[in-house]
């Protein structure tokens, strides 16, 4: 399992350890599915977290044409970097430190998340940067990592409404369905007071 000490002793805690066993095995793969590569393909943004060499983390909003980022190996994405301030935030820790987590969030209509997490490579001379205008630099992702997440706190920025899953004095919290599902069932822990 790809769980640390820290990460354990919270699902301890919280008795979520089981759980997040389950949704590792049922959830977790390392290549892309068909509907990973349209999820990604369909979306105009993304959320980037890098750290630098010593480990000090950085995240940085990513944004283009829907399409921007294309899946080309069954565990391989790239995107284009664009100019931006200067200041090479990302890039930088890329170039000290490959392991990078990506965030595609859909926050119009059904909320919808999936994670990337892998290692990036820094590339000027790539000969897919002429299939991305305005392209200075390409970014291989190479994936470690595909999971969803739980799109549960998502808003309905289209419809300017919060989730309905957000917490709200004095009612009882909705539980999402997925708690419900076969695979879960049985090992998802009672929602604490």
């Amino acid at each position: 399992m790809p769980y640390h000490d820290g990460q354990r002793a919270l699902q301890d805690r919280f008795g979520s350890r089981v759980l997040a066993d389950k949704l590792f095995e049922v959830t977790h793969r390392t290549a892309f599915s068909d509907a990973d590569k349209a999820f990604i393909a369909a979306q105009s943004f993304f959320f980037l977290a890098t750290a630098d060499g010593d480990g000090r983390p950085d995240c940085s909003f990513k944004g283009g044409p829907a399409g921007f980022v294309r899946v080309i190996e069954d565990d391989l994405l790239v995107f284009p970097d664009y100019d931006g301030n200067g200041m090479f935030r990302s890039l930088g820790n890329i170039a000290v430190n490959a392991s990078v987590g990506l965030l595609f969030i859909a926050m119009d209509g059904a909320p919808k998340r999936l994670r990337v997490n892998g290692r990036a490579e820094l590339t000027f001379d790539d000969p897919l940067m002429r299939g991305f205008a305005g392209a200075q630099a390409l970014v291989r992702v190479r994936a470690e990592h595909i999971f969803p997440n739980c799109p549960r706190y998502i808003p309905d920025l289209k419809a300017g409404v919060e989730s309905v899953y957000t917490p709200q004095a004095g009612q009882t919290p909705i539980e999402p369905a997925w708690k419900d599902f076969e695979p879960f069932r049985d090992v998802t822990p009672p929602r604490r007071a």
